[in-house]
């Protein structure tokens, strides 16, 4: 059985009052540093064990959220200590992630000590409560809610995602006593474990070879694919020169700068920018270059959710450009 595509999203649960447009976010993951696991953060949710909240920092945003997603939820809190809604917020999502029993979990961000995090979600004022699904922010809402109104957000959240992550109803399952199914054990794929635990110490290369051994043994496997892809991508933006983009504008017919200047744009958020760039680049070139700007764009393309109307037009203008 296949494990969960890391880049597929469902229908957004029912807004809250002050929803936010999450059109904005970022593709993945945040380039604030090297991954690492806080002391508080935990095991991979499994059935309910380990801490369902936990502190994140910019450091460990990729580990803790972004690949746990791909199990169960992650509800992003972003608040600060000086935030009173923030004071009456915060208590309530906890109480209830105590209550869920890992089907989701609660992760929380002090956006004055992270402040690449908040950037990330453009947030512009607390608390900012953003649903990663999948690797991908699916849903958020701005201000202090009543319980209830808490409740019912998570509830439709999981609805829309239980059988898209097998977390989930693993987690519900063992709530209630019963075993966990087929699809919540192969969380435990050992193959994905070494990718993950590389991921965790910083390691992009031995993280990258993990999923690539995936992928040589099974090249259909779309989780291992969309995450290496996402491997490569924040070993780059970690490394990310500012001012690719404006060397890049000057220098149209270098190729590195090219490819540099579209990373760059992925990570500020400017997709459609990074795709066209890439697509005029295509059009300009033959032979080796054109190949390796092309193979680039379409590995920016597993960043995305394969639903994703920016990638489908990119894809089509990239087909013009090369036929």
């Amino acid at each position: 059985m296949s494990r969960p595509d890391p880049r597929q999203t469902a229908a957004e649960s029912a807004p809250v009052s002050g929803a936010v447009d999450l059109s904005a976010l970022k593709a993945r993951a945040d380039a604030a540093g090297q991954p690492q696991q806080s002391a508080g953060a935990g095991p991979a949710p499994s059935g309910g064990n380990g801490q369902v909240v936990f502190d994140v920092t910019e450091q460990n945003f990729q580990a803790a959220v972004v690949e746990r997603s791909m199990q169960v939820p992650v509800v992003v809190d972003l608040w600060a200590t000086w935030c009173e809604p923030c004071k009456q917020l915060s208590p309530t999502l906890e109480k209830v992630a105590a209550e869920g029993g890992g089907s989701w979990l609660l992760a929380k961000v002090d956006v004055d000590a992270n402040p690449r995090i908040a950037q990330l979600f453009g947030v512009q004022s607390i608390p900012t409560v953003v649903a990663i699904a999948s690797g991908q922010p699916v849903e958020a809402f701005q201000g202090a809610q009543p319980e209830q109104q808490v409740r019912q957000w998570i509830t439709t959240l999981l609805d829309g995602y239980r059988e898209q992550l097998p977390g989930i109803r693993a987690a519900e399952q063992a709530a209630a006593g019963g075993e966990p199914e087929e699809a919540a054990q192969e969380a435990d794929d050992p193959r994905f474990t070494a990718a993950e635990q590389a991921l965790d110490a910083g390691d992009y290369d031995a993280a990258a070879a993990a999923y690539q051994e995936i992928l040589d043994a099974e090249p259909a496997n779309e989780e291992a694919k969309a995450a290496l892809s996402q491997v490569r991508f924040q070993a780059r933006a970690d490394t990310a020169d500012p001012g690719a983009i404006a060397r890049a504008d000057e220098r149209p017919d270098d190729v590195d700068a090219q490819l540099a200047a579209a990373d760059a744009e992925i990570a500020e958020a400017q997709v459609e920018r990074a795709f066209d760039r890439l697509v005029r680049t295509v059009g300009r070139l033959s032979g080796s270059d054109r190949d390796r700007v092309r193979s680039h764009l379409v590995e920016l393309f597993e960043l995305f959710p394969a639903g994703d109307t920016r990638v489908s037009t990119a894809r089509r203008s990239l087909a013009r450009a090369l036929y």
